[in-house]
């Protein structure tokens, strides 16, 4: 009755909230007041159009603009505000240059603002989202499926991303040179895109999606666009400008070839057990690997690895997981498979990189053929994880080496609609297998609505392994029965799911249903629990009460509710969520979620549970950014033999740092303690502590250290690390790992720290193209 109630009255009141601010052009989905302009008479440029022309004499990418060539290039001025003021004039001027040659796309961008307010860091490539930055966003192929942003801050550090309707390629990476200069009227930024580093048809006159793009952090995180963006359209392709008049270029057929030498050695002690038992350092080891890149045609690109090293240069955060019962997911950082990520990425995850955790070789081909994009990866792995499943828990196991092969196909439509198929197999070495076939397709209709869905099959053959098994249990899933153990049992399994969503300026909503069968597996994926079926209904309003509360940029109030339950018809969970976002002045966001919970977890119905989530960050200065999430409430304790309702409190805070331009602190810090309701005894505490110092000597030098303590595992590890990068692809590293235990002296209870294990090691490599 509860569960009814608070469903039934809090989603009607949103829809009702929403019905009546629409009328009054009180609420927006993501920036306010777009009926107001800064000036009387202003004209947002929607949709505009620009030609080309070449560049006449030669540029020297420096940020100054004062080359002839930029003389004789028309500026377009017109730009909008994104946010927080939609479609309205931007309090400061902006202009956008763009000219080509045979080589290269040469933008240039002026901003004339205050010096002494731009927020302008030396730092690394891609770590300039918190700065003032200016670039460009290309679509090449006019359509949804695939946008570049390339972009520079005001010192010219780099940042680019490949954007795609579901997801934003951090990881993407392209040759192209930047310049930056601070002047006394503000700064400008100077880009020369290569068109090797770019793909577009083959014709001869390109027509191009464009847009000119400022972000200016201040009171708010201001935006600006050339081309006028409508909120209440989640479309962002179907916005964009044009450009036309690019003749007699060609994209990138270029080979690149990737030497790297990679050489160290690993130090750790005799008997772990034992930390006296002294330190056994191993032979020092050299890598070669290669890596090639050729564009078979404008479209379509081959990579071949060999030998590679895919070691990250810096390590995962480590995370909490005393009373989790599945396995934990961990981002990927490796270029090779970042690279082109976004085509894979389903809602249900059958492809997860880190799934070829150390490949001897492998090979990825992408492209596209007119509006259908193609990918495929192929790897051979020397110890593959293997992730089983189950309903209530999951484990890893190794599984030794395998081969795996990975084809993705997908025909785009203008409007962020595709239809696509995706075919994963991975062979086992010594005996075993997973297949899955995947269909998925979605469709955007009526501007602010997308209906998607997917299908997936799997097949799986176990291999037979008793060793491995123990680590398993007694675990049985399926109408037949099967056992967890690997027994060498072969069965099939489906995943589909089914989505709606409405995405606009006043209200959105999201509903879904997702079922796992008992017997679904994805080997080369991340589905770590099946025997589930789930179904929910996410519903919110955006406010912009700028006129009232002129410290607020937004609020977003929003309802969740759903339920899941097992194959056999047992309800599995209940949840509400009401929550409500708070975007403020000076950067400030707050959020705060209540949440009621019911669960039946091994056998055990638990209800009533409820859980306080709070939440604050604020990037309200040039050299300081803060946030700390706390979270009070009721939770299970599952690791115990009887689980029983405990406790819980959670907290974690981070941020950042700039005692200087150069320099800046990361620190982290993550608390979780369960307790007994009845007696306040603790089932388990503790805590992990990371902090990421870094010191920029320039574009391409710097020095990072990480030291991160687990209060749960006692131990302590520090990561120096030394980099000369020359581009995205050319480095130099000199880096190394200490591991540290934390131990007690036999005559009292002070503690110390001894090391049990060490790693030094460099990695060089360097781009040849051609």
């Amino acid at each position: 009755m509860l569960r009814l109630f608070l469903s039934t009255v809090l989603c009607g009141c949103l829809v009702s909230l929403a019905q009546a601010q629409s009328s009054n052009g009180g609420l927006e989905y993501e920036t306010s007041e777009p009926e107001v302009n800064s000036s009387e008479g202003f004209q947002p440029s929607f949709k505009p159009t620009l030609t080309v022309t070449r560049a006449k004499g030669v540029v020297r990418v420096d940020g100054q603009l004062d080359e002839d060539a930029w003389n004789d290039v028309v500026a377009v001025r017109n730009f909008s505000e994104v946010f927080p003021n939609e479609q309205s004039r931007p309090p400061v001027e902006l202009s956008g240059r763009i000219m080509y040659d045979d080589d290269y796309l040469y933008v240039g961008i002026i901003v004339v603002d205050n010096p002494s307010q731009i927020r302008a860091n030396l730092s690394d490539r891609d770590e300039i989202w918190q700065d003032d930055y200016a670039g460009i966003v290309l679509n090449p192929n006019r359509d949804g499926q695939g946008m570049y942003f390339i972009a520079a801050n005001p010192l010219g550090i780099q940042a680019d991303t490949f954007i795609s309707p579901n997801n934003e390629d951090e990881g993407f990476d392209i040759l192209f040179r930047s310049g930056g200069q601070i002047t006394e009227n503000g700064y400008q930024v100077e880009l020369a895109i290569p068109f090797k580093s770019l793909r577009f048809p083959s014709i001869d006159e390109q027509t191009w999606g464009i847009t000119f793009w400022v972000t200016r952090p201040r009171e708010s995180r201001n935006q600006y666009s050339w081309a006028a963006v409508d909120q209440d359209n989640p479309c962002m392709s179907c916005q964009l400008g044009e450009i036309n008049g690019i003749r007699g270029v060609r994209a990138g057929r270029n080979l690149e070839i990737l030497p790297s030498l990679t050489g160290g050695g690993v130090g750790a002690l005799r008997d772990a057990g034992e930390p006296t038992s002294g330190f056994k350092n191993d032979r020092t080891t050299l890598e070669p690997s290669l890596n090639l890149k050729y564009g078979i045609t404008s479209e379509l690109t081959a990579d071949v690895t060999v030998n590679p090293d895919f070691s990250q240069i810096e390590s995962d955060e480590a995370q909490i997981d005393v009373n989790s019962t599945f396995a934990l997911f961990f981002q990927e950082r490796r270029p090779f498979f970042q690279e082109g990520a976004g085509l894979f990425d389903t809602d249900i995850q059958t492809v997860y990189t880190r799934s070829i955790n150390d490949p001897i070789g492998a090979a990825k081909l992408t492209g596209r053929f007119g509006s259908v994009d193609v990918a495929y990866i192929g790897a051979r792995d020397n110890n593959s994880p293997l992730l089983l499943p189950f309903e209530e828990e999951s484990r890893v196991l190794e599984g030794g080496r395998s081969v795996s092969n990975i084809l993705r196909v997908r025909h785009n439509f203008n409007n962020d609609s595709f239809v696509g198929a995706l075919v994963t197999d991975r062979r086992l070495d010594e005996g075993g297998s997973g297949s899955t076939v995947s269909v998925d397709a979605a469709a955007r209709f009526l501007q602010k609505y997308t209906l998607s869905g997917q299908f997936v099959y799997s097949n799986s053959f176990e291999p037979k392994d008793e060793e491995m098994s123990k680590d398993v249990g007694d675990i049985t899933f399926g109408k037949k029965g099967y056992t967890g153990a690997l027994d060498g049992e072969s069965f099939s399994g489906y995943a589909a799911r089914v989505e709606l969503d409405r995405g606009a300026r006043y209200w959105s909503f999201e509903g879904g249903y997702e079922a796992i069968s008992p017997t679904f597996r994805a080997d080369n994926g991340f589905v770590r629990q099946n025997n589930d079926q789930s179904a929910y209904l996410w519903q919110g309003v955006t406010i912009y009460p700028e006129k009232v509360l002129g410290f607020v940029d937004r609020i977003r109030p929003n309802v969740l509710v759903g339920s899941s339950w097992n194959f056999d018809g047992l309800q599995k969970n209940f949840f509400f969520r009401s929550a409500v976002f708070v975007q403020l002045k000076r950067q400030t966001n707050v959020q705060i979620n209540w949440w009621y919970r019911e669960e039946n977890f091994a056998g055990t119905q638990f209800d009533g549970m409820t859980r306080l989530n709070a939440m604050v960050f604020s990037n309200f200065s040039k050299r300081i950014s803060l946030g700390v999430e706390a979270g009070l409430g009721e939770s299970i304790a599952r690791f115990l033999d009887e689980p029983e309702i405990g406790n819980s409190l959670e907290v974690s805070a981070w941020g950042t740092l700039r005692p200087t331009q150069r320099m800046s602190i990361q620190p982290q810090f993550s608390y979780s303690r369960l307790s007994d309701k009845e007696t306040s005894e603790e089932f388990f505490s503790g805590y992990i502590a990371r902090t990421r110092v870094k010191y920029q000597f320039s574009r391409h030098f710097f020095l990072r250290t990480i030291v991160q303590y687990s209060d749960f595992s006692k131990s302590l590890e520090i990561d120096p690390l030394l980099t000369y990068k020359i581009n995205a692809f050319t480095a130099l590293h000199v880096g190394s790992t200490h591991d540290f235990d934390q131990l007690s002296r036999p005559e009292g209870a002070e503690k110390y720290f001894r090391q049990s294990s060490r790693q030094i090691f460099f990695k060089v490599q360097y781009l040849f193209r051609t």
